[in-house]
């Protein structure tokens, strides 16, 4: 089989480590959330409209950096997010009132947003020098990072460790990171023979990168919207539903998390074979029978079941969704990138709220009914990803 020279597998290495970072990086925040809510003194509602901060400080970073990555390059874009990411890190655990926590987590959502963004358009780069799909193995390491930060973080916590100690030695191991693999990562130019390939398709791409960006960020909406209520109400749904306990809940989540870090990682080669489109089809078809069944099951390793059916659904979609707006048009990429990425956020954050406003009127298990219907109109309308060639104009006479 084709294996890609040695300077895209050290940037496949290096796009592996910023994912890895990121999702660990996330993951220490959220583990030490109840620490750093105590610390700052301040109330639930405080902290919820702190994090609503920290979401739209990410969004805008991805509305920035989207641009700025095509201007100026992944080599310089993508270190700089890692470091200030790393470096806003550090503030949590030091914070001892709203607005200095505040300040703290504007930061930290900006430099977020920003190596989403980048590391995502860098990967696509990485992605076209390569003989096949590699987008969702990154996502994979993106998760398996947010699993290390929760073994550790409650190993740190249980030993006693401060918090403000945990955060800065994570925050400067991002810095560290950031910088050493700086010189590893590649720039659109520095795949040739793919870039030529690229130019003569690209008359066809200009013409509609518009109306298609859109698109993929709709779907991208309703994905990470459908992955957002898993996140946060699938071990609720167990508890209050079917009445176990608090232990048993966990394990629904347990469930829909494992199933999407293996799926991420066999979806590359299924879509070497099917096609993107087909993933997104076929994947958001099973996830909505996934999520039916976790709903409507009375027996709870059914509803188990159909929450791994859910997560396994919904774990090759996203990061073609991804691979399609970044390709639409490589001089842009990053600023394509960042309107799909950006939509796809909302949808993350906005998904478990709207099922809470929503249980004010009708049971926690009938709201899933949201996330279904946008995973079937997200089937329906997969054919995005496979757009028909423009016909040939015809010579006049």
């Amino acid at each position: 089989m084709t294996t890609a020279p040695p300077r895209p597998r050290a940037a496949r290495f290096a796009t592996f480590m910023f994912f890895g970072l990121n999702g660990f990086a996330m993951g220490m925040w959220v583990v030490h959330i109840p620490n750093v809510e105590r610390a700052a003194g301040i109330s639930h509602s405080t902290l919820g409209a702190l994090l609503l901060v920290l979401g739209g400080a990410a969004f805008a970073g991805m509305q920035i950096s989207g641009p700025l990555v095509d201007r100026l390059g992944h080599r310089r874009l993508v270190p700089a997010a890692g470091v200030l990411l790393g470096l806003a890190l550090c503030g949590p655990g030091f914070a001892n009132s709203w607005w200095s926590l505040g300040l703290t987590l504007v930061l930290f959502g900006f430099g977020n947003g920003a190596i989403d963004v980048g590391m995502n358009s860098h990967a696509v780069v990485v992605e076209r020098a390569y003989p096949r799909p590699i987008m969702a193995a990154f996502h994979a390491m993106w998760s398996i990072g947010g699993a290390f930060a929760a073994v550790i973080g409650a190993a740190t916590l249980g030993a006693g460790v401060s918090t403000g100690v945990t955060l800065t030695g994570t925050g400067l191991l991002c810095v560290l990171l950031s910088l050493v693999s700086a010189r590893f990562l590649m720039e659109p130019s520095d795949a040739p023979a793919v870039a030529a390939t690229e130019s003569e398709a690209a008359p066809a791409r200009r013409r509609t990168p518009g109306r298609v960006v859109w698109l993929l960020g709709l779907l991208a909406l309703a994905l990470m919207l459908s992955e957002g209520v898993a996140n946060d109400w699938a071990a609720l749904h167990m508890e209050k539903v079917l009445g176990t306990s608090s232990s048993t809940a966990a394990l629904a989540y347990g469930a829909f998390a494992v199933a999407m870090t293996t799926g991420r990682f066999l979806t590359d080669r299924v879509a070497a074979w099917a096609g993107p489109a087909a993933i997104v089809r076929y994947g958001a078809t099973l996830a909505a029978v996934g999520l039916t069944t976790a709903a409507a099951a009375p027996w709870v390793p059914l509803s188990l079941v159909g929450w791994a059916l859910f997560g396994l659904g919904l774990s090759g979609g996203v990061p073609q969704l991804f691979t399609a707006a970044g390709n639409l048009d490589t001089r842009a990429s990053g600023a394509l990138m960042a309107r799909v990425v950006g939509l796809g956020y909302v949808g993350l954050l906005a998904g478990p709220a709207l099922i809470g406003g929503l249980t004010r009127w009708m049971p926690l298990n009938v709201t899933f009914a949201v996330p279904v219907v946008l995973c079937v109109l997200a089937a329906v309308f997969a054919g995005v990803l496979n757009p028909k060639p423009e016909p040939a104009e015809q010579p006049v006479g």
